[in-house]
């Protein structure tokens, strides 16, 4: 049994995650801060899941401060951090770029710091495929350079990768930085495409499709994606990076064609142009993943965005 500290437990794959480790039977604290980027509400009905389980303790706190993560863990031995919370979104990056120095860089050097002084061995750190910007050989593979991020967003995820190595060569510490690419499923974050894409279609409002609907993306599943997490908090590697993702690029066309099937209902949709900071494609090569954590995600998109609609149906009574 282990005792797992999780950032953003509340969080979409925070709240997946601690589910599997609290059913397999280890202890999980739970940190978040519950910030409005998205509905609040969503959060605490993913934590009331959470505090069912007896080995389940939660803290409502701010990972940019210091005292506050002390707090959390304070009497307690823990075997790895898995460092999921994060100020997400590449667009509202450019907006609020500020957030993203206290969330993704000073909270990231916070726990850091806490793993080399209270000991702790092991540090899962949740990437991006953001990180790999306007490269344009697919599919990307995690040798590939990073250095030309086209979002502040991809910027501190990179920082943050770099933050991971500096900490393994000076302390030991033994890292493995995720990359996960467009995340999908039951309990998902609201502002992602699926979840805007179901509530307009279902109240007849047009959808925005960016690029004229040429965008292409590794869509993964949660449940896969949780695979992947799991099986880096129990690898021990040393300082690994992954690609977490399905392996395959579908092109977003064919998601919303998906999707108004599952739906029974036609999408209006308002063709616009690419976005700044975002990308046309993203395409992951996880045979390192494969190999090295067994990571082997079975969930077409087909099967995943019914399992969405079905939940979304329900949760909202829609």
């Amino acid at each position: 049994m282990k005792t797992i500290l999780i950032t953003g437990a509340a969080g979409f794959i925070g709240q997946a995650t601690a589910k599997v480790l609290l059913k397999r039977g280890d202890r999980v604290i739970g940190i978040d801060n519950l910030n409005p980027y998205y509905d609040p509400n969503l959060k605490k009905a993913r934590l009331k899941i959470l505090k069912g389980y007896k080995r389940f303790t939660f803290h409502k706190g701010d990972i940019s401060d210091y005292k506050a993560i002390e707090k959390a863990i304070k009497g307690k031995k823990i075997d790895c951090i898995l460092h999921l919370a994060a100020q997400a979104g590449v667009r509202y990056s450019i907006d609020h770029p500020f957030l993203y120095e206290e969330s993704n860089l000073k909270a990231t050097l916070n726990l850091l710091e806490i793993a080399r002084h209270h000991k702790i061995k092991d540090f899962v750190f949740s990437s991006s495929s953001s990180v790999y910007g306007g490269i344009t050989e697919f599919p990307f593979r995690e040798e590939m350079k990073i250095d030309k991020p086209v979002s502040l967003y991809a910027a501190t995820k990179g920082a943050g990768e770099l933050m991971c190595h500096a900490y393994h060569r000076l302390y030991g510490t033994n890292f493995r930085c995720l990359r996960f690419f467009t995340v999908y499923g039951p309990w998902g974050r609201p502002d992602m495409a699926l979840f805007t894409f179901t509530g307009k279609i279902l109240k007849g409002d047009p959808i925005d499709v960016y690029n004229k609907g040429e965008m292409y993306r590794d869509f993964t599943y949660i449940d896969d994606i949780v695979q992947g997490v799991v099986a880096s908090i129990d690898s021990g590697h040393g300082f690994e990076i992954f690609n977490l993702a399905r392996g395959r690029s579908e092109k977003l066309l064919r998601y919303i064609e998906v999707l108004e099937g599952c739906l029974g209902k036609k999408a209006k949709k308002r063709m616009l142009p690419m976005q700044k900071g975002d990308v046309e494609k993203t395409d992951a090569d996880i045979s390192k993943a494969r190999k090295m954590l067994r990571y082997h995600p079975k969930t077409s998109i087909e099967e995943g965005v019914r399992n969405f609609v079905e939940w979304y149906k329900e949760y909202y009574k829609a």
